[in-house]
């Protein structure tokens, strides 16, 4: 197969979705990153897609797959640059949609998933190989709280311990919960409970960690611990064998987390598991604006001798800053110039990602 590429093409997968849309209208809107180059956008749904292109700021071309399978087909026969999976489901689509990348073409996902991660970050040795980039966990789950700890724990030992905590504000638009939230909603209690313990991911209750954290705004929110894809960027970014990541979509009640164990079983069996997806991902929801002014991420990195680093990461809603994260990436991707094999966005650029994508680093309040 030739590895011959076209230069510049740079491919948006779910592009008919809230993410793939801002993703798609903040890189046809930056001239120096696609100035010959094509935009193009992917997705199930012909007019959708039409109706997206016509709405960016500039040009845009459109592709129709069925499913992350002819994408990926579609990836290989065309050779793409840059491929930016919004689909979700990273679990399914990431390696694969991955591999149809390779040699040669860049990839960047938003997955936020003890699965999804691992799973992707195991292709360091062959994407290196192959002189590609592969990133996963762009966006706000991740790099909130990565950007963080890479940031406090710069030119210092490793730490004993890290403590880190995500706390989202997203405004809901009208529509169906979809199909991408739900799955990853049910991955997430299926799982169950995860922490690093000794250097080894250690199960627990879900959310059996509950904290009250005093925002730098002066507000209070409450968060508990989920296997989320924090808890694997902090210990790859630290290698502090005590890890714990709380989120603030995590249930903190007591009759709530006193359920989880059993739902979790429940939805470990896949009959049950598929029936759960179809159900919740056609739940209407209504619009509603964003619960707090700011979203949060919050990092305490903790050494043997005592002492510690602490420090905020404040941004607006939480959808738009991943949706800035990912065109972000995929610039520098499409610029050329990146570490090849499998990275979380901090560990392949520097912190400074976050803040090219809009966030603010608070010292401790």
């Amino acid at each position: 197969m030739s590895s011959r590429r076209e230069a510049g093409m740079i491919y948006i997968l779910g592009a008919t979705g809230r993410i793939g849309r801002a993703v798609a209208t903040q890189l046809a809107g930056q001239d120096p990153v696609l100035a010959g180059q094509d935009l193009v956008l992917a997705g199930r749904d012909p007019d959708r897609l039409a109706a997206v292109a016509a709405a960016l700021p500039g040009p845009a071309r459109t592709l129709v797959v069925a499913d992350h399978a002819a994408a990926a087909r579609e990836i290989r026969r065309a050779r793409p640059t840059v491929v930016v999976n919004t689909l979700g489901g990273y679990a399914r689509t990431a390696a694969t949609i991955a591999r149809a990348c390779l040699p040669g073409g860049h990839y960047v996902d938003l997955a936020n998933d003890i699965v999804a991660l691992p799973a992707l970050l195991d292709l360091h040795a062959e994407a290196a190989a192959a002189g590609s980039t592969l990133v996963t966990g762009a966006g706000f789950g991740v790099l909130a709280t990565e950007a963080l700890v890479v940031r406090l724990g710069a030119g210092r030992d490793t730490p004993a311990a890290v403590e880190v905590d995500a706390l989202g504000s997203v405004a809901v638009a009208a529509g169906a919960l979809g199909s991408a939230f739900a799955e990853t909603s049910v991955d997430v209690l299926a799982t169950g409970g995860r922490r690093y313990r000794d250097g080894h991911l250690a199960t627990e209750r879900l959310a059996a960690t509950v904290r009250r954290l005093s925002l730098p705004d002066g507000t209070s929110a409450s968060t508990a611990s989920m296997p989320v894809g924090e808890l694997i960027a902090a210990r790859l970014a630290t290698g502090a064998p005590s890890v714990v990541a709380t989120s603030g979509l995590a249930p903190t009640a007591p009759v709530v987390r006193a359920l989880l164990p059993a739902a979790s079983a429940l939805m470990r069996i896949p009959a049950l598991r598929r029936f759960t997806v179809r159900r919740l991902a056609g739940i209407p929801i209504k619009a509603a604006p964003r619960p707090r002014q700011h979203s949060w991420g919050h990092a305490v990195l903790r050494w043997s001798d005592g002492s510690s680093a602490e420090g905020w990461l404040r941004t607006d809603d939480a959808m738009d800053f991943t949706a800035a994260v990912a065109a972000a990436v995929a610039a520098r991707l499409a610029s050329g110039n990146t570490p090849p094999g499998s990275w979380t966005p901090a560990r392949a650029f520097g912190p400074d990602i976050a803040t090219d994508a809009g966030a603010v680093f608070l010292p401790r309040p």
